[in-house]
C-alpha cells in the first residue's frame, strides 16, 4: 500500500512515518517546515519528501492519505484529497487501525513530561529484553529513531491531548485505548483549540473510560485537576506518585534516589538527568513498566544507562567553558522546573537562558501573568517575540525581577548572549520549534569570539 503523510515531518507524524514503513507500506509525504531531528530521521529511512502542498505530490494516486492535525481546510493538498475523495484518515486513527488494536498498550499522558516518560518506559521494557513498540514524540537517545514497531504484545506511546485532525476534534490519546495509563499531570495548555481546564478535563476522561477494569492508572497523589477528572467515573486500579512510588534524594539536583515502593527501598537510581520533574517522571515509568512485569530491580537498572530525548536538556556544545544546551520548555511551568534542575546542577555558575514563547498558546497571552515567574532562577534572561503574538513581551520583562530583555531579531540575540558569555557559564536556549538556528549560531559565536 502506498501511505502518503500530509504534515510528515511533526514529530507525532513522523513517527507514523516510520511505523508505516516498517510494516511494509510505501511512504511518501510533504511539510512546509522541515528542520532535524524529525527531518534528518526520515531521509536516513529512505521515505520521499516534497517541500510544500503542491497538487504534483499526488501523483501517483496513494492508496491513504494519512493527514495531520497542523493541516486545516483551505491548503492546497487537503483540498485535493476532498474533491477528488482520495480515502483519508487520522494520523491517531491509521495508528489504532493497524497497530494498536491488538497491542497492550501504555499510554503517557499528562500537560509535561510525556515524551521523557515515554522514552524511559521503552527503555525499561527494552532493557528487560521485552523488545517493546513505541511511539515518542521526539528522538530516544537510547534508540535513535521515534517510532518502532516492535516484537512483543508492549507498545508505550505518548498520549497527546491536542486534537487528531481538522475533521475529527477529538484528543489523539482516545484512538489508543491503553491498558496502563500514566497521567503525569494536568494543567491549562492548548488555548487554540481549548476554552478552559474543564474542556481538557472532558477528553482525559473519554480517555480513563477506556482503560479495562484490570488496567492500572497512575497519577499524581492528591492533585485535584487530576481527581476532579477521575470523580466523573474510574474503573481501574490506581497507584500513585507520592505514596505508592516516591523517592528519596542523595542528591538535591535528582542525579541520584532511593526509589521507595510503598515505603520501603527498593533500589537506586543513579543517572545522567537532572532534576524534581525527572524524578517524578522516573517513577511514573518504573510504575508502568511493573505492571507490564518487568522487576523493579530490572527497572532501576535500566534507568542508570538512561539517556534523555533529544531537545530535552541537551547539551548542543561547549566553547571555551561555556555550556550551550537545547530544551523543549514553552510553558511556564516547564521552564520553572528545567530552570530549577539546572540550577541544583551548577549552584551559583551563571545561568543565561534563551527563551522564544511560540506555542499557540503562549502567543494568545494565556501564561502572560506568569510566564516572568518562570524564569527567575536564571542569572540573565534573553526573549525572543516572534510575530503573531497578541500582547507584548515587554510587559513580562517589565515585571521579572531577573534581569530581562526582548528581542525581535534572532541575531541580536546572538549578539547579545556571545557578548556577555563568560567561562562557566550556562546558556539555556527554551523552544517547542527550530528557533532560526540559534544553537548552533551562538556556538560559532562563541568560537568566532
Amino acid at each position: 500500500m502506498h501511505v502518503h503523510i500530509l504534515g510528515i515531518c511533526g514529530s507525532f507524524m513522523g513517527g507514523i512515518a516510520a511505523i508505516a514503513k516498517s510494516l511494509g507500506h510505501k511512504v511518501t509525504g510533504s511539510d512546509n517546515n522541515v528542520y532535524p531531528p524529525m527531518s534528518t530521521q526520515l531521509e536516513a529511512l529512505g521515505i520521499e519528501l516534497t517541500e510544500g502542498y503542491d497538487e504534483s505530490q499526488f501523483n501517483p494516486v496513494p492508496d491513504m492519505v494519512v493527514i495531520g492535525n497542523a493541516m486545516s481546510r483551505g491548503n492546497p493538498a487537503v483540498e485535493y484529497v476532498l474533491n477528488r475523495n482520495l480515502p483519508y484518515t487520522s494520523g491517531p486513527q491509521w495508528l489504532l487501525d493497524n497497530l494498536l488494536k491488538d497491542r497492550w498498550v501504555i499510554g503517557v499522558s499528562g500537560t509535561h513530561g510525556k515524551t521523557t516518560t515515554t522514552s524511559m518506559v521503552g527503555w525499561i521494557l527494552e532493557s528487560a529484553g521485552l523488545n517493546p513498540g513505541y511511539l515518542i514524540g521526539g528522538v530516544p537517545e537510547n534508540f535513535g529513531v521515534s517510532a518502532r514497531i516492535g516484537e512483543s504484545p508492549f507498545f508505550v506511546i505518548e498520549a497527546d491531548e491536542y486534537d487528531s485532525a481538522f475533521f475529527d476534534k477529538r484528543s489523539k490519546f482516545v484512538h489508543y485505548r491503553p491498558k496502563t495509563l500514566v497521567i503525569n499531570n494536568l494543567e491549562f495548555d492548548h488555548a487554540d483549540i481549548f476554552a478552559d481546564l474543564n474542556a481538557i478535563q472532558t477528553q482525559f476522561h473519554h480517555l480513563v473510560r477506556m482503560v479495562p477494569e484490570n488496567g492500572l492508572i497512575l497519577t499524581p497523589y492528591d492533585t485535584p485537576s487530576i481527581e476532579d477528572t477521575l470523580k466523573r467515573g474510574c474503573w481501574s486500579s490506581r497507584q500513585f506518585l507520592g505514596k505508592t512510588w516516591s523517592a528519596a534524594l542523595h542528591n538535591k539536583d535528582g542525579s541520584a534516589f532511593d526509589v521507595l515502593h510503598n515505603g520501603e527501598v527498593v533500589g537506586t537510581v543513579n543517572w545522567s538527568l537532572m532534576g524534581q520533574h525527572n524524578v517524578d517522571n522516573a517513577l511514573m515509568a518504573i510504575g508502568a513498566a511493573h505492571h507490564a512485569g518487568v522487576t523493579l530491580k530490572d527497572a532501576i537498572h535500566a534507568l542508570s544507562s538512561f539517556k534523555n530525548v533529544k531537545r530535552r536538556m541537551e547539551v548542543k556544545g561547549q566553547v571555551n567553558n561555556i555550556t550551550v544546551y537545547d530544551d523543549f520548555a514553552h510553558h511556564p511551568t516547564a521552564i520553572a522546573t528545567t530552570l530549577d534542575g539546572l540550577r541544583k546542577k551548577v549552584g551559583n555558575a551563571r545561568i543565561l537562558a534563551v527563551l522564544e514563547p511560540r506555542s499557540n498558546t503562549m502567543k494568545m497571552g494565556v501564561h502572560k501573568d506568569t510566564l516572568a515567574n518562570s524564569w527567575q532562577k536564571a542569572d540573565d534572561v534573553f526573549v525572543y517575540e516572534p510575530q503573531g503574538m497578541d500582547w507584548s513581551l515587554v510587559e513580562s520583562v517589565k515585571r521579572s525581577s531577573a534581569p530581562a530583555q526582548c528581542f525581535r531579531d534572532v541575531e541580536q540575540i546572538v549578539q547579545k548572549v556571545t557578548n556577555v558569555a563568560q567561562a562557566g557559564d550556562h546558556i539555556l536556549i527554551m523552544s517547542n520549534g527550530g528557533f532560526e538556528g540559534i544553537h548552533g549560531r551562538i556556538l560559532q559565536a562563541l568560537e568566532n569570539k
